[in-house]
């Protein structure tokens, strides 16, 4: 083989695979904030995207309809709607549920789901559910007041408002499971790739 043609490969193909990969890495401006109320970063298609990758059996249409929710009512009451919604990917098992919790109950976040005698909270729509979830949360990340009306019969038992800062904070609060923070981090992290 000729030198020059070699040296040219040597050079050339690390640099091309250098840029075309370059292009794939996730920016660092789309990092993800772990804090309860803060502005989330994802669009209601990217939510889905991530979602379906997931769970590529789900019904396309009710998880982009359900992203929507997810973003429209976290903007109004200051929620990170990114952490809300990977918080119902975790509860919900990406809406495959198999707890105590159907999905007839539009409750994604397990609100009230004790035992067999309390299965859970339940919403007369998806909308009304999604936002229970989010006022929920409201009442973990923030000492502030919300701005519709109340639908989380719950609410009033978080104590002390404002507990949880970020997702980390829902261990041994939200939920028992000591690593649940990590989990919802983890997703997170995935989510940051789309």
């Amino acid at each position: 083989m000729n030198k020059n043609f070699i040296i040219l490969l040597t050079f050339c193909i690390p640099t091309v695979f250098f840029i075309s990969c370059a292009g794939i890495r996730p920016s660092q401006d789309m990092h993800i904030s772990r804090y309860i109320c803060d502005t989330g970063t994802k669009s209601p298609d990217q939510l889905t995207d991530f979602f379906m990758w997931k769970n590529p059996g789900a019904d396309k249409k009710q998880v982009l309809r359900l992203a929507r929710y997810y973003v429209t009512e976290a903007a109004m009451e200051g929620v990170n709607s990114d952490v809300a919604f990977v918080q119902m990917c975790l509860e919900t098992g990406f809406l495959k549920f198999g707890g105590l919790v159907t999905p007839d109950m539009y409750n994604y976040c397990g609100l009230g789901a004790i035992d067999s005698s309390q299965p859970g909270e339940r919403f007369p729509t998806e909308q009304i559910g999604v936002r229970a979830h989010i006022q929920h949360l409201h009442a973990y990340g923030s000492t502030g007041s919300l701005k519709q009306d109340l639908v989380d019969r719950r609410y009033k038992y978080v104590n002390p408002r404002g507990k949880a800062e970020d997702v980390f904070g829902l261990a041994g609060t939200w939920a028992a499971d000591p690593a649940y923070g990590e989990k919802l981090d983890g997703l997170l992290v995935q989510l940051e790739t789309f």
